[in-house]
């Protein structure tokens, strides 16, 4: 380190100038000859190294932010939050702002003319996509150490994974409801890949700008012989919105199903309450008729002859009882009554018979 021996030397002359001793080179104290300069100029020199010198070796580390302090290019330490010492030049230091977030865009810009956004997929179709990658730096000594070039790096990785990824997987799923699912195995495969070199940088998210197919035009011929310039991307989006349609057409119909099932159910419901209730009114009655029964039947076998005339009674009284009948059971005219005929009701019926 030749630069170092000279700086050291420079300074140890320095030092014994302002203590009074002899510069090299020099043969007596400054005001010797009238050549040397005065001993005041050679103190404000010296507070002006120290001054500059100290000015190179503290320095502030903010919250945002990871210091990596090199000891003659090598790691010594991770340097804290606040006021730091790196004595300089033998210890210098590095400071990266960690909390900013960065993005990496893949298939934007004009990188789809040299086929960058233009991918593969395990159904043989192309599909054009258009992406960000967007990471910040989660240990500053990797980031440091691992990278001469983190954002080219950072492109190739998710390149790489994003294709890898989409080669797994079908044109359909991808233009449609995948686009999550892809998004998250993606940034996992990119953090995998970091985490294994060791890089320091964490993938916060990948997110699709656009999902398409390729924006090109293709010959179609039609039945009759004519032939037409159709987009395949128009294609496609019709093919989308038809596929849209379907789904939105299954959902009403599974709606409408949901429905009338929750009005069957609600009206089987209905009919087996309604059911349940009239059959323990029958049971009900049937259980009372045969507590009644077996309570006649005991006061029958006590005395048959009064038990029997008391039912005779009661059942003639059921039945005459709505019954525009007067029965008498005295004789013809009864005690106390007076037998009368309604001659002129039965003249007037047997005139109105003749007319």
């Amino acid at each position: 380190m030749p630069e170092i021996d000279e700086l050291m030397r420079k300074g140890q002359e320095q030092l014994r100038v302002l203590m009074g001793g002899k510069g090299r080179g020099g043969g007596g104290s400054s005001s010797e000859g009238g050549a040397g300069l005065p001993r005041g100029t050679f103190l404000f020199g010296g507070l002006a190294v120290i001054s500059m010198w100290l000015f190179a070796s503290f320095y502030t580390v903010k919250p945002e932010e990871q210091s990596v302090e090199l000891f003659l290019g090598e790691f010594n330490q991770i340097g804290t939050n606040g006021l730091n010492f790196a004595p300089w030049p033998l210890v210098t230091y590095e400071k990266f702002n960690v909390t900013t977030n960065r993005t990496e865009s893949l298939g934007i810009n004009g990188s789809r003319d040299s086929g960058l956004g233009l991918m593969l997929t395990t159904d043989e179709n192309i599909v054009d996509i258009d992406f960000q990658v967007v990471w910040n730096i989660k240990n500053a000594r990797d980031f440091l150490f691992s990278l001469k070039e983190p954002e080219l790096s950072v492109r190739a990785i998710s390149e790489a994974a994003m294709r890898e990824v989409i080669a797994q997987s079908e044109l359909a799923p991808i233009l449609n409801r995948d686009r999550a699912a892809i998004e998250a195995n993606v940034r996992q495969l990119i953090q995998k890949t970091l985490d294994q070199r060791e890089t320091g940088i964490s993938v916060l998210r990948v997110n699709f700008n656009k999902v398409d197919p390729p924006s090109r035009q293709v010959i179609v011929t039609a039945v009759d012989g004519t032939q037409a310039r159709v987009s395949v991307i128009d294609a496609f989006r019709d093919v989308q919105a038809a596929e849209q349609e379907r789904d939105q057409r299954e959902r009403q119909a599974d709606a409408y199903a949901n429905q009338r099932g929750a009005e069957a159910r609600g009206a089987s419901a209905e009919i087996k309450e309604a059911a349940e209730g009239y059959r323990a009114k029958v049971v009900n009655a049937a259980l009372g008729e045969a507590s009644r029964f077996t309570a006649v039947l005991k006061e029958y076998k006590a005395a048959p002859e009064v038990t029997r005339r008391r039912l005779y009674i009661e059942t003639l009284e059921k039945v005459l009882g709505n019954v525009d009948k007067i029965i008498m059971d005295n004789g013809d005219g009864g005690s106390g009554v007076v037998p009368y005929l309604p001659l002129n009701e039965l003249r007037k019926s047997s005139l109105g018979g003749s007319n």
